[in-house]
């Protein structure tokens, strides 16, 4: 950057600096120590403890630029060289403190750590570079986050504010488990009367489309949701206390005092309450008038015989009421408890209203935590999540939903039909068809709902346990709530949210529990023992009648409970993992502790709970209750804080995507250093050139095809794939051909090439292959290529359709180009393209299309220049200028020509002698006289190719094999030595990476 300029003693300087380069006018200096091995000895671990201890009024760049005028000592620092880390390549974002930088941001980039300090507002600036951060990330790697946001979807209109407002809204609708559509308009500092305790608490009235809701300062002590669906009446009083009252269905009403602007908020939300109750009878209006067919007459009696047809398909009450109804007439000393807890929540419910618009206080916690009734666990199940909200506003939903994904066949579905008689199989409502049906319904409904989803497995052990205490509809908005709301991205191919929660649970317990982080050697022994705690909300580890209390506080406090489980499990068995000699002991350990958790307060028969059946066989260990380990997880560990959690997924999701890149850039290069010549650095920098093109793309245009096809579920190669503007690009970066007055039309015939299933797309493995060969292969390989570029399928003829660009191709007509197939039947494409990608599309997988293909790219490995086919007239033309393009301006330019005009000349006159009797000599001889012309260069080669007659096709038109042009060029010293001289790859992907640094910040 720029600074003001300061005299500079260049003879003082040099003690501390080092000259990198220097003319007459201006000198690059370095800080002694500064990217140096060892970092410059002791000189330079002095300079850095002086930079570190005395100069702390800035922060000592590492490189400056001197400005000196002739003759003169004095030089003048004009400037500090300015450092660049593009978002999509940071895996690491955090403030920290040490004793040298008491405050600074810490980057870290491809493995290069980057400490920023001395802001005037630290926090601020933290915030907003995670922000960025996150947003470049999702933009990348999840695409359908921005499909119904305009906002986001171009970058350019990305501000500052919008993303703080943006961040205050998704933290509204976490904390409050509303619908993702909800966006935060309005908020109000104010206080909520609170009738049962007598006094009012201040906090913030939030407002969005369709909520208003409280929450009281400290988050904990009181929080309100009332949906504007349920508002009768919004009134003001004209007293000092500026009060709006709401009043609900119900005949509750709640008053918020202190109100800033209270009139106006008034008039907003009377409005907003009209157009919710003019949309809530319209939805009403197409319901009815959708089941209605006949007569008026008919209109009441039409939607009972459909809702009498829906019951007939789906459940209509809790598996658990089904299998275990109670019996109040025999009561041991479990139900009884039972009937007590349901009393407290009948008082609760007296006090503090029931339904989803209650208030919600620290007593609704603490009997949380102490287990919900069976019978009021679906209904609170739904009311804590969110669910509630989601099922109110999709009326009929579920079951249309349903009916559409009956008889479907796809892999989602046979996943589900092996994996239905897996869950739950102890119990017997998931032993019976009843069971079994309603969880095929509600995991097949959910995966033609969200196909980006599926099924994945998990899913199928949490959706039995919805099932047994919910409705058949409302456990399919449970499972909605918490695959889209509650844990994003756990239930995918890659788990990145499963991931990512794992990281921050290392994160807490290397702040909790630093004992256990210092005696165990690796710390990816929580995430592998972990990763099912997570999956299942511990379902899968702990008996069915103790993981239903962790499900009860998972479905009030989210991913809270379960961190706070998971560090108070370790902190029980600390002793026995600190005793531990190795992982294998410390799992034994964890699951022996897992069998003697038990709910002595479970009412649940002895036949169905999971930890009856080994109370008795196992003794001699210490039995744990589970409502005691979760209320000894929210006494030791309550203090966790929701945005310190939303902080740490944030800061740990970074770290999991591009871990999770570089393993998928691993494997690529593993698979494709076998085929090429290249070195595995000049592979992984070609690599990152490689998908730094696509991200380019990606980034500032939505409408990539690049973008659109990215699907991490596909194999490591078709995860990354370019078309034919992207690699147009890199052809120009990296091509040693690129110098080529038709350098857009050999790309796109490369392309063409390259794009063998024809779908306008091409992977690394592809485009290096090429690569390769224009740099490491033979003479023989080169010609090849360039003989394949000028023959069908690639070889298409191109014109632009703008005479003053000459050869320069639009991206649309690039485009069009690229996308012209050869002519074939339309089935011989289709079952070409099935063959190619027999996974696409996420259907069945065909085992014996995955052994063809394979068998295929072996075969094409051994093919033999005597396969190709010869090529005719027309595109030995172009072959010929192609070859003159690449000459031009090279040191043997004209021996270049003159031999490629001997060769030319040569094989004409061959192919005149074989077919004396049939070919057009007349022809043959105005084009040879042409390419004997020994003075020729580019432009007369061209004009007089362009002179040569292009007699209508006939039967005797002259072609060329392969074999023929190879020995004729084999033959010019000249081109054989173009061909095979040696080429600097390593300065040419330093050049592109300039190049696309450049693109960027013009951009």
């Amino acid at each position: 950057m720029w600074l003001k300029p300061e005299e500079v003693l260049l003879k003082n300087a040099l003690k501390l600096w080092l000259m990198e380069r220097s003319n007459e006018y201006f000198v690059l200096q370095r800080r002694r120590g500064y990217g140096e091995e060892g970092g410059g000895g002791l000189t330079g671990l002095l300079v850095g403890t002086l930079d570190s201890v005395l100069d702390s009024t800035a922060k000592v760049a590492p490189f400056r630029i001197l400005h000196q005028t002739p003759d003169s000592q004095v030089y003048l620092s004009i400037a500090c060289v300015k450092l660049i880390i593009s978002w999509d390549a940071v895996s690491k974002l955090e403030k920290t403190s040490t004793v040298i930088l008491t405050e600074s941001i810490h980057v870290c980039s491809q493995g290069e750590n980057h400490y920023f300090s001395m802001f005037l507002h630290i926090n601020e600036t933290y915030l907003l570079m995670e922000q960025l951060a996150n947003y470049a990330i999702k933009r990348l790697f999840d695409k359908e986050t921005f499909d119904n946001d305009p906002v986001l979807d171009d970058p350019l209109q990305i501000t500052k504010r919008g993303l703080e407002y943006r961040a205050h809204s998704e933290q509204f609708k976490a904390f409050f488990r509303l619908p993702k559509e909800e966006t935060l308009k309005e908020v109000h500092e104010c206080f909520l009367w609170v009738p049962f305790s007598h006094f009012s608490t201040h906090g913030k009235m939030c407002i969005s489309e369709n909520y208003i809701c409280f929450a009281s300062q400290d988050g904990n002590l009181c929080s309100v949701i009332i949906p504007l669906r349920e508002v009768l009446a919004v009134d003001k009083t004209d007293d000092s206390n500026r009060s709006v009252i709401i009043s609900i269905k119900g005949k509750t009403a709640f008053r918020f005092n202190e109100v800033k602007d209270f009139e106006q908020l008034v008039a907003k939300l009377r409005l907003k309450c009209r157009a919710a109750s003019i949309q809530c009878d319209l939805s009403t209006e197409v319901a009815v008038s959708s089941d209605s067919t006949g007569p008026v007459d008919n209109f009441e009696e039409q939607p009972l015989t459909c809702q009498k047809e829906c019951s007939k398909t789906v459940n209509t009450e809790a598996l658990m009421t089904v299998f275990h109804p109670q019996n109040l007439e025999n009561l041991d000393s479990k139900m009884l408890k039972e009937k007590m807890k349901e009393q407290s929540w009948n008082i609760l419910f007296s006090e503090c209203g029931r339904g989803v618009s209650m208030f919600r206080t620290k007593k609704t916690r603490d009997l949380v935590v102490r287990g919900i009734p069976e019978t009021l666990r679906g209904e609170l199940w739904m009311l804590f999540s969110g669910a509630v909200n989601d099922m109110a506003t999709n009326p009929g939903y579920y079951a249309e939903i349903v009916e559409q994904s009956l008889g479907t066949c796809n892999l989602a579905t046979e996943e589900i039909e092996r994996d239905l008689r897996r869950s739950l199989p102890e119990h017997p409502a998931f032993q019976s068809d009843t069971g079994i049906s309603a969880l095929r319904r509600v995991l097949t409904a959910y995966a033609y709902r969200n196909p980006k989803i599926g099924y994945c497995q998990a899913m199928n052990i949490l959706t039995s346990v919805l099932l047994l205490y919910a409705k058949e509809e409302e456990a399919f908005w449970l499972l909605v709530a918490v695959c889209e709301r509650m844990l994003p991205d756990y239930f995918n191919r890659r788990i990145i949210g499963a991931l990512v929660d794992q990281a921050v649970f290392e994160e807490l317990i290397r702040d909790h529990l630093p004992q256990l982080t210092e005696h165990m050697t690796d710390m990816t022994f929580f995430s592998s023992v972990s990763l099912s705690w997570f999956l299942t909300l511990f379902i899968s580890v702990l008996p069915i009648e103790s993981a239903v209390n962790v499900v009860d506080c998972f479905f009030y406090d989210g991913i809270k409970a379960i961190l706070q489980l998971g560090l108070a499990i370790l902190d029980y068995n600390l002793d026995k993992l600190l005793a531990c000699k190795d992982d294998a002991e410390a799992v034994t350990a964890l699951n022996r502790f897992f069998d003697n958790v038990i709910n002595k307060d479970s009412p649940l028969p002895s036949n169905v709970q999971q930890g009856s059946n080994i109370n008795n066989e196992k003794s001699s260990h210490t039995k744990v209750d589970i409502t005691d380990l979760i209320r000894e997880s929210n006494e030791k560990y309550g203090s966790i804080r929701y945005e310190d959690i939303h902080s740490m997924r944030c800061r740990n999701r970074l770290y999991v995507i591009q871990t999770l890149e570089e393993t998928t850039k691993q494997n690529v290069l593993r698979v494709v250093s076998q085929d090429v010549k290249m070195n595995l650095q000049e592979l992984d920098e070609l690599y990152v050139i490689f998908k730094k093109e696509l991200f380019i793309s990606c980034y500032w245009y939505s409408s990539c095809p690049g973008l659109k096809h990215h699907d991490p579920s596909l194999s490591y190669l078709e995860q990354y794939q370019i078309d034919c503007q992207q690699f147009r690009v890199l052809y120009h970066l990296l091509s040693p051909w690129a110098h080529s007055a038709n350098r857009d039309s050999l790309a796109l015939w490369t392309f063409r090439l390259l794009d063998e299933n024809s779908d306008c797309l091409i992977n690394f493995k592809e485009f290096s292959s090429a690569i390769d060969i224009m740099y490491n292969g033979s003479f023989t390989e080169k010609l090849k290529l360039l003989f394949k570029m000028h023959i069908p399928p690639a070889y298409t003829e191109v014109m632009s359709k703008t005479s003053s660009k000459g050869d320069e191709l639009s991206t649309e007509e690039l485009l069009y180009f690229s996308q012209l197939q050869v002519s074939k039947h339309a089935d011989e494409k289709e079952a070409e393209s099935e063959k190619n990608t027999p996974e696409k599309g996420k259907g069945k997988i065909d085992i014996q299309a995955y052994l063809s293909q394979w068998q295929d790219e072996l075969l094409k490995k051994e093919e033999n220049i005597k396969d190709l086919p010869r090529m005719n007239q027309s595109q030995f033309i172009q072959f010929s200028k192609t070859l003159y393009n690449l000459f031009h301006e090279d040191p043997e330019e004209e021996s270049l020509y003159q031999a490629i005009a001997i060769v030319t000349n040569l094989l004409l006159r061959m192919e005149e002698v074989g077919r004396k009797l049939h070919s057009p000599k007349s022809a043959a001889r105005r084009f040879s006289g042409t390419a004997c012309d020994s003075g020729a260069r580019e432009g007369n080669a061209e004009s007089s190719v362009e002179k040569t007659p292009s007699s209508p096709r006939e039967e005797h038109q002259w072609s060329f094999a392969f074999e023929q042009i190879l020995a004729s060029l084999l033959n010019e010293p000249a081109l054989v030595r173009f061909f095979e001289r040696p080429l600097d790859l390593k300065a040419k992907l330093e050049h592109a990476k300039c190049s696309q640094l450049k693109s960027r910040t013009k951009v």
